[in-house]
């Protein structure tokens, strides 16, 4: 029998069967298909979590590693550090001690200078002993340094008197408008008739006081000496030289135009230029003054040739003070 002549109920059911079996073909299909999908995705997972992991890992082994270094470092660092401060300290206090020993060989040194010229004794050469075997041994006494200002003396003494008095703040530019101590006034005093206007003085304490002492002796040479003489000042560092012009015009009423090269104060940070420029004044006939501040180590040995100077000698304190001050 054909399908042609198969009742029409039957062609119906055979008809349903078919399609009933072809759908659940396809529904079986598309399960497998999800199965196959959800397991891929599940693999890929697994895999990019296993790869994050590791980087992990790693990230955390280099932090590790990297803060032991961060310590090591830190460790040499202050072992470093330490060692170099000890090792710097004990050099700078070394260059300390010496310098107060050779600054105390110093000050002994200038104390025990002999400043006074001996007299000189002419003697006659043979042939004049035996023409003049009766006369005497000629002497020719040369007049000592400390005599250079016997003749100004009551002038100088009148001066001292008038320091020891009420201070003058309204005094003439290059008049003493400050007053000073008995110990100012003996220092002066010993460096006028004992010395001649030559050589070291133990330093006031500090800086102040020693300009003001030479404030009183500028004030003093102006009238002795009126324009003919410059004022020449020796300190290593501007800060001291900057100390000095202050209390220099405080103490003689002077203005920033009083200090310079054409003027009558010129401060100087270094010798040679103090020395070529004191050469210069003698040439032109007039008087060089210098005076040394106390932080000088030395008096340079052409500065000696000059007829008037005052160098100040620091003690040991006033060294480790200026010292710590400065560093």
């Amino acid at each position: 029998m054909t399908k042609s002549n198969l009742p029409k109920n039957e062609l119906s059911s055979e008809k349903k069967s078919n399609e009933k079996e072809l759908s659940q073909e396809k529904l079986n299909s598309n399960k497998t298909l999800e199965k196959d999908s959800s397991k891929d995705v599940d693999e890929f997972i697994k895999v990019s979590l296993k790869d994050l992991y590791s980087k992990k890992e790693l990230l955390e082994k280099e932090l590790e590693q990297l803060s032991n270094r961060k310590s090591k470092l830190e460790k040499e660092f202050k072992s470093t550090f330490s060692g170099q401060s000890d090792d710097i300290t004990r050099k700078v206090k070394g260059f300390q001690e010496y310098l107060t020993g050779a600054l105390q060989n110093l000050a002994t040194s200038v104390e025990q200078l002999d400043l006074i010229i001996p007299p000189v004794i002419v003697k006659p050469s043979p042939l004049d002993i035996q023409k003049q075997s009766n006369q005497e041994v000629q002497k020719e006494d040369l007049p000592a340094i400390a005599d250079t200002f016997k003749p100004d003396e009551d002038l100088i003494r009148s001066c001292f008197d008038q320091f020891l008095g009420q201070p003058d703040f309204y005094a003439e530019p290059w008049k003493f408008r400050r007053s000073l101590l008995e110990e100012d006034i003996a220092l002066l005093e010993d460096w006028f008739f004992s010395m001649g206007g030559r050589g070291a003085q133990p330093s006031r304490g500090n800086r102040s006081k020693n300009v003001l002492v030479s404030a009183a002796l500028i004030s003093i040479l102006g009238e002795l000496y009126g324009d003919r003489f410059q004022t020449l000042i020796l300190a290593s560092q501007p800060e001291r030289l900057g100390e000095w012009r202050r209390g220099l015009q405080d103490a003689l009423g002077l203005n920033r135009e009083d200090f310079g090269p054409h003027s009558g104060i010129v401060l100087f940070e270094r010798a040679d230029g103090l020395i070529e420029r004191a050469d210069r004044l003698e040439e032109k006939g007039d008087l060089p003054l210098i005076l040394i501040d106390a932080s000088e180590n030395s008096v340079d040995i052409p500065i000696l040739q000059f007829p008037i100077w005052l160098a100040f000698s620091s003690s040991a304190e006033e060294i480790y003070a200026e010292e710590e001050l400065f560093l």
